[in-house]
């Protein structure tokens, strides 16, 4: 059985919601992903594939993920 933080980790990315100032509608038009911001928290959830070409695009934006 799988571990669930492995699965966890493969299908979000959390992030603070400053590092999506600018990005984010961009983001969301171009990967099928869900957006959520808690506090000052966002929460980008979707399946292995959209999530490692999220990862990609942040990169390219001057984000680094935790």
């Amino acid at each position: 059985m799988p571990d669930p933080s492995r699965l966890r980790d493969s299908t979000q990315i959390v992030l603070p919601k400053r590092e999506l100032d600018g990005i984010r509608s961009t983001l969301e038009s171009e990967f099928t992903v869900s957006v959520f911001t808690t506090g000052e928290q966002c929460r980008i959830i979707g399946s292995p594939v959209e999530i490692k070409a999220v990862s990609e695009f942040l990169a390219r934006h001057g984000v680094t993920i935790p």
